[in-house]
């Protein structure tokens, strides 16, 4: 009875990520705590188009309130929006930096995992082309013996249609 490839019988199973699993702990360098996490959030929320959008409009509406006179907490030259902007640049080189350091080196173990990978393939690689190069040679030595023995076997019959012949003319001398 012949398996379909897709039973459960059949079923190989493959672990596609054994070569990036022993580099799972460099993934988050400065661990899973809250602040890492939400630090690398953080940064990559800076980078969005959302941001940028959302900070312009705030911008905006901050300088035609002040401009236009409808309330004084920051007038012209916008001392506070100042500071604001100081201030988030404070923190978001730093958190940038961190969320590239810990891309870096997600980067770089991932990296490490594929030349491994390719590493394996290529001693997997060279080990089958060992046993190909053996089985080739095995091929060639049985088929050199196959031709051997196939002259051999040809020597022989054509010896024994002799020895029959000689037989034939010593039991029937007239033909």
């Amino acid at each position: 009875m012949n398996k379909h490839p897709d039973t459960e019988q059949t079923k190989i199973t493959r672990d596609y990520f054994r070569f990036h699993r022993s580099l799972n702990h460099l993934s988050h360098t400065f661990g899973d705590q809250w602040f890492a996490l939400k630090a690398e959030a953080f940064a990559r929320f800076f980078g969005t188009p959302t941001f940028l959008i959302a900070q312009t409009m705030i911008v905006t509406i901050w300088i035609i309130i002040n401009t236009a006179g409808l309330t004084k907490f920051d007038p012209y030259p916008f001392i506070l929006l100042n500071l604001a902007f100081s201030l988030q640049a404070a923190y978001a080189a730093p958190l940038i930096l961190l969320a590239q350091t810990r891309q870096a080196d997600r980067d770089q173990a991932h990296a490490q995992a594929d030349a491994k990978h390719r590493e394996d393939l290529a001693i997997a690689n060279e080990q089958r082309q060992i046993i190909a190069e053996k089985n080739e040679n095995q091929l060639l030595e049985l088929l050199q013996q196959n031709t051997e023995l196939t002259m051999l076997t040809k020597q022989l019959a054509e010896r024994i249609e002799k020895l029959t012949i000689q037989i034939h003319k010593k039991e029937h001398p007239e033909k």
